[in-house]
């Protein structure tokens, strides 16, 4: 079933980290909803597949009233035919998550909450500027919980300079205790343009550790395998049977629909890129058009996504999937390019499917693109 994307660009402020496409200005919220409805229905015939999942990212999503938000679920609904038992995700940050907001978010469809944790120590929430605080990180995820919502992923970030590998193995620890099924874990990045970037470029702050980063995802990955979680996507781990139904889908190169400023779509052959300026944005749909530009893919191109999802989960890359969807002479170069990685100990075949090792999982991007290939 193909799933939907819908960007929410507005947020309550800016973390010094984030390159996501948002404003901390919501003077236009209510014309953003309008237009994002608009897109909806301009869309409603390029995917005619039921929908298996619906994932509101930003930005934040939670910063909308539960107004706004029932008036894009009934307009999807008007529009696709949604599965009874669809993933229907919301991005949350804990600063919102009060009992009001989620008795609201409660009577809509959302049956999955991605909660933007980050960490459970103040200082660190302080240092990330982040919206709410250590105690909000806590309760607001039992909260959710005792309202029926158990569904739950947390977003826990690593590799920054206040994070020591005792207070990364207490944030873990305090994830696992909560019970939250899913967590997704990120290396911190230094992404252009952003207030972290500018520190470290006028020394205010030290540059981040490629060492400390990769020591404390092997912490990470060692500690929640002891908790039951597998390790099912680089930076995505779950309870058996709790994986994320939207990003897995990502993954597995299925179909979906991109909504909002900055957002991306994919029909397996095309990939469809709305603007990343909300003036533009409205101002497009204002015209009954779309915002989108479309990149026809290769075959190269489709093949060398399909390593760099497909290599990023537990489920491997399917050399025989290969040979159907891009003919034999991938399936030869393939084999080829992995022998040099299967000799470091970072690649492993098993029945035809190529799978990262422990080792090569902290190389993971570097051996996808030692695999991309030109061939058309």
């Amino acid at each position: 079933m193909a799933g939907i994307y819908i960007h929410i660009p507005f947020c309550k402020k800016a973390c010094t980290y984030c390159d996501f496409h948002f404003t901390t200005s919501l003077k236009y919220a209510d014309e953003m909803v309008d237009a994002i409805c608009k897109e909806i229905r301009l869309k409603k015939d390029r995917i005619t597949e039921q929908i298996g999942s619906i994932y509101f990212g930003g930005g934040t999503p939670s910063v909308l009233s539960s107004a706004a938000l029932e008036k894009i679920f009934n307009t999807l609904i008007s529009c696709f035919s949604v599965s009874a038992d669809a993933e229907i995700t919301i991005e949350t940050n804990p600063d919102d998550l009060d009992a009001k907001k989620i008795s609201e978010l409660r009577k809509l469809p959302i049956n999955r909450f991605s909660i933007g944790i980050q960490s459970f120590f103040e200082e660190d929430l302080v240092w990330m500027n982040r919206a709410h605080n250590a105690s909000e990180a806590e309760s607001c995820i039992k909260r959710s919980q005792d309202a029926g919502f158990e569904n739950l992923s947390i977003d826990l970030i690593y590799g920054y300079p206040l994070l020591t590998d005792e207070k990364w193995l207490i944030n873990i620890q305090k994830a696992i205790d909560l019970q939250t099924p899913h967590i997704s874990a990120y290396s911190l990045t230094v992404e252009a343009r952003t207030a972290l970037a500018n520190a470290i470029e006028n020394g205010r702050q030290n540059g981040l550790s490629d060492d400390q980063s990769a020591s404390q995802f092997i912490i990470l990955t060692e500690k929640l395998a002891k908790g039951g979680f597998e390790h099912y996507e680089i930076s995505n781990y779950a309870l058996h049977g709790k994986y994320a139904v939207h990003n897995t889908n990502y993954w597995k190169g299925i179909s979906y629909l991109g909504i909002g400023p900055s957002a991306h779509g994919f029909d397996g052959y095309n990939r469809y890129i709305n603007i990343a300026n909300n003036a533009k944005y409205l101002g497009v749909l204002a015209d009954h058009k779309l915002a989108e530009t479309v990149e026809e893919l290769s075959k190269a191109d489709r093949f060398n996504e399909y390593i760099m999802t497909s290599l990023r989960t537990m489920w491997g890359t399917d050399i025989e999937k290969i040979g159907r969807d891009f003919g034999e002479n991938y399936v030869v170069e393939i084999r080829n390019q992995i022998e040099p990685f299967i000799e470091k100990g970072q690649l492993a075949v098993e029945n035809n499917i190529v799978k990262l090792t422990g080792q090569g999982k902290l190389f993971a991007d570097g051996i996808a693109a030692g695999l991309f290939t030109e061939i058309e």
